[in-house]
């Protein structure tokens, strides 16, 4: 009897005891394991990229290490730009990882962590085409990716070309190296690294621009304000440490990082209008 009644209460405490820790361990992975879907692009080496399988690239090894510090997973699922916004802001996405410029039209849509990146626009066109200022691209065919600051400079900036807007960066490379294009807006990272895998292309930098005063950014829902702030501090601790700057060193081989996101430097801040 006392043995069938020890064997009861070991089954009962063991059943206890599975349950505390069955409740302990979801309790653990709901708070430390939330996971998020974030939109990007597949084709922007080096910042945004799909490599053997698995989103790539400065920005998204960036928000990986943000996500770790402050306790969420990320899952990435490859879009194109011209959508990108305005998923995030209908919550088809939690955050948009794409190089994304600060504008204030953006601004509108969606809202915006501190920057991470600064950078240049530049034309890629062949060797030899002697188009070096915006002015020389009047009458020309110029491709940019649709709804991106480079479509915004072409329309804006170019006067007189003819814009020519794709859905990705693979398209537009393909169309100005079989010369249906007479310039590729991009930003000049993304140039350098088509250029430096593709040495049997001749294709040279025309006209660029600085855009150092809307940095780039993640991108969440306006009404996000937790997720807004587990960005911003994330990102400040790994400016803090020098993650930020290790980083842009593995993925950009020639530039230059800002000053103010060097190893203890003060970030990028944006201000979000109605945020």
């Amino acid at each position: 009897m006392r043995s069938t009644l020890s064997k009861i209460v070991a089954v009962v405490t063991a059943g206890a005891a599975t349950l505390a820790l069955a409740a302990c361990g979801s309790g653990d992975a709901g708070a430390s394991a939330q996971k998020l879907r974030v939109g990007t692009l597949t084709d922007a080496p080096p910042s945004i990229y799909l490599e053997n399988g698995t989103f790539t690239g400065y920005d998204n090894e960036l928000l990986r290490d943000i996500a770790k510090r402050e306790g969420f997973e990320v899952e990435f699922v490859g879009t194109e730009f011209a959508g990108l916004l305005a998923a995030v802001a209908s919550n088809k996405f939690d955050i948009g990882s794409s190089t994304i410029s600060t504008t204030e039209a953006r601004k509108k849509t969606v809202a915006f962590s501190n920057g991470y990146s600064t950078g240049f626009t530049t034309i890629l066109t062949k060797k030899g085409a002697s188009l070096k200022d915006v002015g020389a691209f009047n009458g020309k065919r110029l491709g940019v990716v649709q709804a991106s600051v480079q479509d915004d400079f072409a329309g804006g900036k170019v006067p007189g070309a003819n814009v020519v807007r794709f859905p990705d960066y693979n398209a537009g490379f393909a169309q100005l190296k079989a010369g249906s294009l007479d310039g590729w807006v991009v930003p000049k990272d993304i140039g350098q690294k088509y250029i430096d895998q593709n040495p049997d292309v001749p294709l040279e930098f025309g006209y660029t621009v600085e855009t150092k005063d809307t940095p780039s950014a993640f991108a969440v829902r306006k009404d996000n304000k937790e997720l807004l702030k587990k960005l911003n501090d994330g990102l400040a601790k790994a400016v803090a440490d020098g993650t930020v700057a290790r980083l842009h060193a593995q993925f950009f081989k020639t530039e230059p990082l800002p000053k103010e996101l060097e190893k203890g430097g003060p970030g990028l801040p944006v201000q979000n209008a109605g945020v």
